[in-house]
């Protein structure tokens, strides 16, 4: 309204439909200005079409003396969004052709790393991609106190951890905490590179490998919109299918409830009895004959049999998978 209305015309406006009529004379004295300047408001809302012709001036709904004007003001509004957008595109594919410097920056210490890290999740508007290895360079998992705030505003988080990782303590229930709040977690043996991409547009990938890490401050690459980043998340979702789901969430599956599932869960990721039963505060007899009682119930003698038939029933699958499409 600022910009079809002047602030003296918006004020004589709501106080003539509070009149329901007025002349010059009576709606200069019930606000208190010259008549000459009621004129020449009551003047400008009738060329704008808000309210009758005088002498005696009636208000009129604003929607309609306004709403083609609001409508021509919103053509051009997108017109210049989409000049914008073609312009911007335009700058970054010339850019990225001009200049390498702009596609991949290198980053260098544990310190920069780790804010990079927190700056690129607080940045994040749709998703953020995990790879997770064994011993975490700049960030373990527990102190990424980034992702709660990013899963609240909506981010999607999808993490494949590796194996050795989920033994380390305090990393399986640090990751599980974060499933409840909406984190999509899956395991394999082991992953290539460690790995962090958000929005599909900057992806962060440490480039010193393990051996060296200990030679010096650890450095990684810093990598904008190119093939090389499609490529990245091309090898995220790759390994992606292939992942073992890790479940948490306590949607049961058959007869199998919230534990039977978490158990199911870490199984398939390879964790050892000892600390599976570490991690779920029982001994390690029981998860055998938890083991045994899934097996029973899935009509198999052997892990692999139950890993199979697990994932053949849909046990590990995600719950809109196991329960049918979800209903908008």
């Amino acid at each position: 309204m600022d910009e079809l209305l002047s602030a003296g015309e918006q004020d004589a406006y709501r106080l003539l439909v509070r009149l329901g009529a007025a002349d010059a004379a009576k709606l200069a004295a019930s606000a208190g200005v010259p008549a000459g300047e009621a004129g020449v408001l009551l003047a400008a809302l009738h060329a704008k079409g808000l309210v009758s012709a005088g002498p005696v001036f009636r208000p009129l709904a604003p929607d309609v003396a306004l709403g083609d004007a609001l409508l021509r003001r919103q053509e051009v509004l997108d017109d210049a969004r989409r000049t914008v957008a073609a312009l911007s595109e335009d700058f970054r594919r010339h850019s990225r052709r001009r200049d390498a410097d702009r596609l991949v920056e290198v980053i260098v210490g544990r310190d920069a790393l780790r804010g990079r890290l927190r700056e690129m999740q607080e940045g994040a508007r749709k998703e953020i991609l995990w790879f997770c290895r064994a011993n975490p360079l700049a960030m373990p998992g527990p102190e990424n106190t980034e992702e709660d705030t990013a899963l609240a505003r909506g981010v999607r988080y999808r993490a494949i951890y590796e194996r050795a990782l989920l033994e380390l303590p305090g990393e399986l229930p640090s990751i599980l905490e974060s499933m409840t709040r909406g984190e999509e977690a899956r395991s394999l043996p082991t992953l290539p590179v460690r790995l962090a991409i958000a929005d599909g547009e900057l992806a962060i990938c440490p480039l010193v490998p393990d051996e060296a890490r200990d030679l010096g401050e650890p450095t990684a690459a810093l990598i904008r919109p190119s093939e090389l980043l499609d490529a990245l998340v091309a090898l995220f979702e790759s390994f992606w299918e292939r992942a073992t789901p890790l479940r948490g969430d306590g949607h049961p599956a058959e007869d199998l409830g919230e534990a039977d599932v978490l158990l199911l869960s870490l199984v398939v990721s390879g964790l050892p009895d000892k600390s599976i039963a570490t991690h779920l505060r029982v001994s390690k007899r029981t998860v055998q004959r938890r083991l045994e009682r899934l097996m029973a119930l899935a009509g198999v003698d052997t892990r692999t049999g139950l890993a199979f038939q697990a994932a053949r029933r849909g046990w590990l699958a995600a719950p809109a998978d196991r329960f049918g499409p979800a209903r908008g």
